[in-house]
C-alpha cells in the first residue's frame, strides 16, 4: 500500500514538473520500486533490529539526467519519504539520515535505464530521529533537544492561542543511544499514546499529544 501511494504521488509530479521531462523511457516510479527492493535485499540484523541502507545514489544517462534536473529536488524528497515509509512498514532501522542523490551522468548507462548504489552511512549525531508535526513537517533531532511550546525560542513553536500549551511545554532529547521525552512542568501535561507522562523512553512510532496538537515521533 505504501509503494502504491508513493507511485500515485509520482504520477501527480509527472503531470506537473515531469510532464515534459519523462515523455517516455525512464519513469520516476521505477526508481522507487528499485529503492525499496535494495532495502529488502541489503537488510542486516543489527543491535537495534533489522538495519537497511539509508543512502541511495542513482546513476543514469546524460539524456535522462538532463530531463531529471528540473525536478530532482522534489523527486529526491519523495524517494526519501518512501524509504522511511518502507522502513516503518517492515520494522527496518537506519544508522543515519536517509539521503537520496543523483550522480553525474554515467557514460555506460543507456537512456531509459539506471543504476542504484545503496549503502549504510552512519550519521554524525547517532541514530536518526525526528518529530513529525501535525501539518507534516519533519523536525530532525540533532545533538540539542527539541523543545515544544508557545515561547518563540522553542524548536517547535505552538499556536500562542492554544492556552493548554505552556511556554516551554516538553522536550525530546537523546539519552545514550536512545531517546526520551520529558514534560517541562507544564500545566496541562504531556501525553504519549494517550497516557500522561513526566518522562519516558521513545522507540519510534509514538503519538505525542500537547494541547490540541498531536505529533508523531520517528526513529530512522
Amino acid at each position: 500500500m505504501g509503494l502504491q501511494n508513493f507511485e500515485r504521488k509520482l504520477e501527480r509530479l509527472v503531470e506537473g514538473v515531469f510532464a515534459k521531462a519523462f515523455p517516455s523511457g525512464l519513469q520516476p516510479a521505477e526508481l522507487g520500486r528499485r529503492l525499496t527492493r535494495e532495502m529488502d535485499h541489503q537488510r542486516q540484523v543489527g543491535v537495534h533490529g533489522v538495519l537497511a541502507p539509508n543512502c541511495f545514489t542513482f546513476e543514469m544517462s546524460e539524456e535522462d539526467y538532463a530531463r531529471l534536473s528540473q525536478g530532482a529536488g522534489a523527486l529526491a524528497r519523495e524517494l526519501a519519504t518512501e524509504a522511511r515509509s518502507h522502513a516503518r512498514t517492515h520494522s527496518y532501522s537506519f544508522i543515519g539520515p536517509v539521503e537520496v542523490r543523483f550522480a553525474e551522468p554515467a557514460p555506460d548507462v543507456r537512456p531509459g535505464t539506471f543504476r542504484l548504489v545503496a549503502t549504510m552511512v552512519e550519521g554524525e549525531g547517532g541514530r536518526p530521529a525526528a518529530v513529525i508535526t501535525p501539518d507534516g513537517q519533519r523536525v530532525e533531532l540533532g545533538a540539542k533537544p527539541i523543545v515544544i511550546g508557545r515561547q518563540t525560542d522553542c524548536t517547535i513553536v505552538m499556536d500562542p492561542e492554544d492556552k493548554e500549551v505552556s511556554r516551554r511545554h516538553a522536550e525530546i532529547r537523546r539519552l545514550g543511544d536512545g531517546f526520551v521525552i520529558a514534560d517541562l512542568g507544564s500545566v496541562n501535561g504531556t501525553r504519549v499514546n494517550g497516557a500522561g507522562t513526566t518522562e519516558r523512553e521513545l522507540t519510534g512510532g509514538e503519538r505525542i499529544s500537547i494541547g490540541r496538537s498531536t505529533f508523531r515521533f520517528e526513529v530512522g
